[in-house]
């Protein structure tokens, strides 16, 4: 079922709290008995910064986003872009169970995979546009479906090595995702492009540490300015500035917790001399400081090593 419906201009911007502050995702069930049902009138609208999955187990759900309301039944996923308006209602009297996800899919991506990024950075459409997928491919809803029970799961169990298995299961979604998608909706681009930019990546890679700037990569292709800046952002998702703090934020985690330097030595070692940018830098990306990262990540591990029964 789906008709075309406008969404409402005052939407709720739900911060979304993190279970594991260090999988930037929140993931829990929600059981509504039969019998009662609602009206999908008395439900705020609502958005987060989070892309949204969606797995109903049993019964049924009604979800209104900004153009098109749909009812789910027992397998159904759906998945909803950041920042993109919703709603949601139990229209019938039956049992409903179903398992939110929510996740900053950003933060998921490593050196390895950061090409592909700007596949699902939303540049040109929501992630909401996926959900042709699941209409067409039975199989590829079924896989999606068991990633995020396998997801809900673990984060239940908190076994040793959740993390590493909520991990993977994520970087396998996008990979479904990415494969399944025949209409090229996450606009991916052959590895053709990405070559063209390696040069630039390496000396990326290898100058950290020192001033890097637009002009210096783009005399590298022998492109202009303008065109380098605009050819960069096309192809990874990002701009060159918003890459290069990336790679030194990622970089400078890596030393937190492998090496025994100070912050202050930390932050020269990745090319920011200014403490109170790399600060700001290192909180965008991790929402809390160099300092508490560390606490955090230690913590975390000791939690996970001994807390095998715990639920979040």
């Amino acid at each position: 079922m789906e008709t075309t419906i406008d969404t409402h201009t005052e939407a709720i911007n739900e911060e979304v709290i993190y279970q594991n502050p260090l999988l930037f995702l929140k993931i829990w069930e929600i059981s509504i008995e039969a019998h009662q049902s609602s009206v999908l009138e008395k439900h705020p609208w609502h958005y987060h910064k989070e892309v949204e999955f969606l797995a109903i187990i049993d019964g049924h759900l009604g979800v209104q986003s900004k153009h098109n309301y749909v009812v789910l039944g027992p397998g159904d996923v759906m998945v909803l872009g950041a920042s993109q308006p919703h709603r949601s209602h139990k229209p019938l009297a039956d049992t409903l169970h179903y398992v939110v996800f929510q996740i900053d899919l950003g933060k998921h991506f490593d050196e390895s995979t950061i090409p592909y990024l700007y596949c699902f950075s939303e540049l040109t459409e929501p992630l909401e546009k996926l959900n042709y997928i699941f209409d067409i491919d039975e199989a590829a809803k079924r896989e999606t479906h068991a990633f995020i029970m396998d997801i809900f799961n673990e984060s239940q169990s908190r076994a040793k090595g959740y993390e590493m298995a909520i991990s993977a299961a994520i970087k396998r979604l996008m990979l479904l995702l990415l494969r399944s998608d025949s209409r090229n909706m996450l606009n991916y681009t052959e590895e053709t492009e990405l070559n063209r930019l390696r040069p630039v990546l390496d000396y990326i890679n290898a100058h950290l540490k020192d001033k890097l700037c637009v002009e210096d990569a783009s005399a590298l292709l022998n492109l202009s300015y303008h065109y380098f800046i605009k050819y960069f952002k096309k192809t990874m998702g990002i701009s060159f500035v918003e890459y290069v703090n990336y790679k030194r934020i990622k970089r400078s985690e890596l030393l937190l917790l492998t090496s025994e330097l100070s912050i202050m030595d930390v932050s020269y070692e990745v090319g920011i001399s200014n403490m109170a940018q790399f600060y700001k830098l290192f909180k965008r990306h991790n929402q809390c400081s160099p300092r508490e990262f560390k606490v955090r990540m230690r913590n975390e591990s000791k939690a996970s090593m001994g807390a095998g029964s715990r639920i979040l």
